[in-house]
């Protein structure tokens, strides 16, 4: 990407994640970072340990803060991986530091939104510029952008 390119990334990158916050100060804080969230994040956590356990067939690691189910067939995730709960989900290839410090952030945005984690990253699209939740999660470190 060239520069200017880059610089409209930012520029649409910065205005997700205020969206994001004006969105989110129309949630019930009781729903925010409350033993409500932390249900979530347990139930996320649970489910990603059912669906990893049915279909990792690689090593499960503990790294990061992450329970790491490899060797997950391609339609069992999106993307490089996916982190539900404190659970990421991918494929054969051992994830590098930079992807674990990605899917850290998200498994912190589960603990923050619990049960509305999975509508609100819905809500905010598929497109991983212009989601909040990939962006503040860093688009570099989910090579989502060239580091």
């Amino acid at each position: 990407m060239t520069r200017p390119d880059l610089d409209e990334v930012h520029a649409r990158a910065a205005a997700a994640l205020a969206r994001g916050r004006r969105a989110d100060r129309r949630l019930p804080t009781v729903l925010l970072r409350s033993p409500i969230s932390r249900l979530g994040y347990a139930w996320g956590t649970a489910i990603g340990w059912i669906w990893g356990g049915l279909w990792s067939t690689g090593r499960v690691e503990r790294r990061e803060g992450l329970w790491i189910f490899r060797g997950m067939p391609a339609w069992t995730f999106g993307r490089g991986g996916v982190c539900v709960g404190a659970c990421y989900l991918t494929g054969p290839d051992a994830p590098d530091a930079r992807v674990l410090r990605h899917e850290a952030v998200h498994k912190r945005q589960w603990l923050r939104y619990g049960f509305l984690m999975p509508v609100l990253y819905l809500c905010a699209g598929r497109d991983p510029l212009r989601n909040r939740f990939e962006i503040e999660a860093g688009l570099e470190d989910g090579n989502y952008l060239p580091r």
